[in-house]
């Protein structure tokens, strides 16, 4: 029987004991708490600067940059959580375990792409290139929240095993 699979009295578990321990002695669990909270500053910074761009009109450039760096840092953390689901999993996206996660974060990419695309092209206004990127953002805190669900859940479940 599935570890994951819960019988009437127990839980639905995020991680086998094999998972859990390849979890924690990968580098790239450490990689992935790095960037992630790294990720979330320069988006917040960002979110000010295109709000700003679209409230004044001004410093179009510095919230173009911030995006970028934001979907840089993005691609960054979508490659090396693929490694660590490898690693902890047995496969790079798409594990049981954040499956729906995985499946949002490629909305989130998909939207942060499109942003790129339209900057690259022009194929976007400036202004629509800052509504592109907001619309990027909003999935990416609904994506984050989803991670922060699991997170919460990894450490209850990691306090019931102890």
């Amino acid at each position: 029987m599935d570890p994951r699979t819960p019988n009437r009295k127990e839980p639905i578990r995020l991680y086998t004991p094999e998972e859990r321990t390849r979890r924690d002695n990968t580098i790239w669990t450490l990689i992935q708490g790095v960037l992630a909270p790294l990720q979330f500053l320069v988006f917040a910074v960002s979110v000010v600067l295109v709000a700003r761009y679209l409230w004044t009109g001004e410093g179009y450039m510095a919230a173009t940059i911030s995006i970028v760096v934001k979907t840089l840092f993005l691609y960054a953390i979508m490659i090396t959580g693929a490694i660590w689901e490898k690693i902890v999993f047995g496969q790079y996206l798409f594990a049981k375990a954040f499956f729906w996660e995985d499946v949002f974060s490629f909305v989130v990419i998909a939207l942060h792409t499109a942003y790129i695309w339209a900057l690259l092209t022009g194929s976007l206004s400036p202004v629509d290139q800052m509504w592109l990127a907001l619309a990027a953002y909003v999935a990416y805190v609904i994506n984050a929240g989803q991670f922060l669900l699991k997170l919460r859940m990894a450490r209850l479940e990691g306090e019931a095993v102890v």
